[in-house]
């Protein structure tokens, strides 16, 4: 079965009727692999662990902090639902045929309960907005953003961190766009 249009919740309710504990294990094809995570984590399924063997790039992308180059909105994704830890490299030379890229292998182990309190929603929408246009500033990606609809409260929000104009949303950190929905979330009541 197609694993982008498979009933997550039901494969894992009838999992959970034969083990107390639901592991995710496996080699994503490449192209796919952030919609394949992003669909277990949003499904809210009781999944332990995810260990999968991915692009070397994507699983710096998933493990890194503010003010790298690779830190994004997958990197804030995984943070938010789980602890991201390599555990180990695999070298394009390991394979036959040989690929043009090295691979990791990187478990995903879920969070038992928020790291952060929020309309995950609109954390998301946010975390989406400020990363679409990397080169903007967080106030501008914000403005331009077609998933929000807030004008003067961008800056007073922004202003609210105590963070400058200027600030670019590979700056902020998983606590900090929690924030930031937070006060965007107060003055929308």
């Amino acid at each position: 079965q197609d694993f982008l249009e498979a009933d997550l919740n039901a494969t894992v309710a009838k999992l959970k009727t034969q083990w107390n504990q639901v592991l995710v294990c496996a080699n994503l094809p490449y192209y796919i692999t952030t919609p394949i995570i992003m669909g277990l984590f949003e499904s809210k399924v009781p999944i332990e662990s995810i260990t999968i063997m991915v692009q070397k790039e994507v699983a710096d992308r998933m493990q890194t902090g503010p003010g790298s180059k690779d830190y994004g909105a997958l990197s804030l994704a995984v943070q938010y639902y789980a602890d991201a830890k390599v555990q180990l490299n695999v070298s394009a030379s390991c394979f036959m045929p040989r690929p043009n890229v090295d691979s990791a292998v990187i478990k995903l182990t879920a969070h038992e309960k928020p790291v952060v309190d929020v309309d995950e929603t609109l954390m998301f929408k946010v975390i989406r907005a400020s990363f679409n246009q990397r080169r903007k500033t967080l106030a501008n990606g914000l403005k331009n953003s077609p998933e929000l609809d807030f004008t003067k409260e961008i800056e007073a929000a922004i202003g609210h961190l105590g963070r400058g104009a200027s600030i670019r949303g590979e700056a902020l950190t998983l606590e900090e766009f929690a924030e930031l929905a937070n006060y965007l979330s107060d003055q929308i009541v």
